[in-house]
């Protein structure tokens, strides 16, 4: 990990360190950093090490779209000691849980922001202390900073007490949950502040990965993590007391698996929590992401075009290829891929309306509903895949959508986007266009029509319908009509998305 430490005209020094998600940016105190400096402009450009008694550990830019951040569990408790790379706390972003670690060695001498709280991006959750000493310190000044914030009435404003240093944390990969001392149940009746009154099931991503591998449902046992938190520890000792179950239906999923309404949806049915009439609810984290990427999108203007597409070999190709794993989703982002790459018009995107992007890299993004909100996990080069992989590679990225934990890179590179509801029967309907992309595709299910055919006789053949929404500021009528013309070509003569 590299980093620099920059002193700005205010006094002020910040430090940006290269994580694994993209820069992570910290304030240092101004005190700290006039002691750190000994002569004008000495240090410039050089690394310098603070080395302060206290930092705060801040909530961290998950994702592009983030502005605040949700505590799901201190995997920590206040007073236990930390190691650089450790896993502190799991915060739930817009779209995804992950794991945060610190990046220096101390103790968490002060939590600031407790389970199920909310905070803005860039606000101190917690405080550091370099020893035991200082601990004591730390909650003090804690203290001072919620009753300066309690009395400006300004709970999502940065505190107004005096800074101490930060402790950069970074997102992590799911790691095993340490020892906690304190061991309370979810059989207990000690509800989790992130569950939503119980009705969302909280538990370490390491615990949703040993969940699925002995097919464990987390909504059958009780957590022994912070505030009944489903540890790794909980899954293993629930697989050794009794044999495996069936495997769970995902409460969280809806994917585009086929586009016959023929085909069971497996992975297409998303089962809501319960709803009890009359209740007033607070958007999620992903509810609101979506509702600001739906208004944002009402500034675009947009038009729509239409075209019914034979879908018989892609049927049969579909069934003689489905049992080395190839998926109809695949399938269909490859076709897609395969026409945008003759019309790199439809694959380009407006951000700014002044000016337009011809996109070197065709990303297919799919709409992946989930309870509570909608993701759109990302097919990279699906132009320059093999289906076979291409179809390893969505199953994977839908498994990381149930655990929530795709990464950014994972579902905000989307060129052009496919929204599918035909495996609910559905033959036609209209996408809104995502901000940011030049096109989307709403992809019906496929259905036996009547047609005429090439010797003036009549027959049946299955045909799907696709509704393409577009910016009209780049893409134009007769772009689309020739894009979809190709695409009808490719999908009724399908021998070249297996080469």
């Amino acid at each position: 990990m590299s980093g620099l430490i920059q002193v700005h005209a205010s006094g002020c020094m910040s430090s940006t360190f290269m994580g694994k998600r993209g820069p992570l940016t910290t304030r240092v105190n101004p005190a700290i950093s006039s002691a750190l400096l000994s002569g004008r402009g000495r240090n410039r450009g050089r690394v310098l090490r603070v080395d302060a008694k206290i930092r705060e550990i801040f909530m961290p830019a998950l994702s592009s779209t983030m502005t605040e951040g949700k505590i799901v569990s201190w995997v920590k408790s206040e007073g236990e000691m930390l190691k650089k790379g450790e896993s502190v706390v799991v915060v739930e972003s817009d779209k995804a849980d992950m794991d945060v670690e610190t990046f220096y060695d101390g103790f968490l001498a002060a939590i600031m922001v407790e389970e199920g709280g909310v905070a803005p991006v860039g606000s101190a959750i917690a405080l550091l202390a370099d020893t035991q000493e200082e601990i004591q310190d730390a909650k003090l000044k804690a203290s001072s900073t919620t009753t300066t914030t309690s009395s400006t009435s300004s709970p999502s404003s940065p505190p107004t007490a005096p800074e101490p240093a930060p402790a950069s944390v970074m997102p992590s990969k799911p790691s095993p949950s340490p020892k906690v001392e304190t061991v309370p149940t979810a059989s207990s009746g000690q509800v989790h502040p992130a569950s939503e009154g119980g009705k969302r099931v909280v538990a370490t991503p390491y615990a949703k990965v040993i969940a699925k591998q002995y097919n464990i449902d987390l909504a059958s046992i009780g957590g022994s993590g912070p505030m009944g938190r489903i540890v790794a520890r909980d899954v293993e000792a629930a697989a050794a007391a009794a044999p495996p179950l069936g495997r769970a239906e995902p409460a969280a999923v809806a994917v585009v698996s086929s586009s016959t309404p023929t085909s069971s949806p497996k992975e297409g049915v998303a089962i809501g929590t319960s709803i009890v009439p009359g209740t007033n609810l607070p958007f999620t984290a992903m509810q609101g992401a979506v509702s600001k990427n739906m208004v944002e999108s009402l500034t675009v203007p947009t038009f729509r075009v239409g075209y019914s597409i034979v879908t018989d070999n892609l049927d049969a190709l579909y069934k003689k290829i489905k049992s080395k794993g190839v998926t109809m989703t695949a399938l269909l982002a490859k076709a897609t891929a395969l026409a945008l790459a003759k019309h790199p018009v439809v694959n380009a995107s407006c951000k700014d309306g002044k000016s337009f992007t011809y996109n070197s890299n065709i990303n297919i993004a799919i709409a992946v509903a989930m309870d509570g909100g909608l993701i759109t996990p990302v097919l990279q080069d699906a132009d320059k895949v093999d289906i076979y992989t291409l179809s390893r590679k969505w199953k994977e990225l839908v498994d990381k959508a149930r655990a929530k934990q795709l990464q950014p890179q994972e579902y905000t590179t989307g060129t052009f986007t496919l929204s599918n509801l035909g495996m609910f029967g559905v033959d036609r309907f209209d996408a809104i266009l995502p901000p940011g992309s030049g096109a989307i595709m709403a992809v019906g299910a496929s259905q036996p029509t009547v047609v005429a055919t090439a010797d003036g006789l009549i027959g049946v053949k299955h045909q799907m319908q696709v509704n393409v929404t577009a910016d009209h500021r780049i893409i134009y009528g007769a772009d689309l009509a020739a894009f979809l013309q190709t695409l009808s070509k490719i999908i009724e003569e399908p021998k070249d998305l297996t080469l």
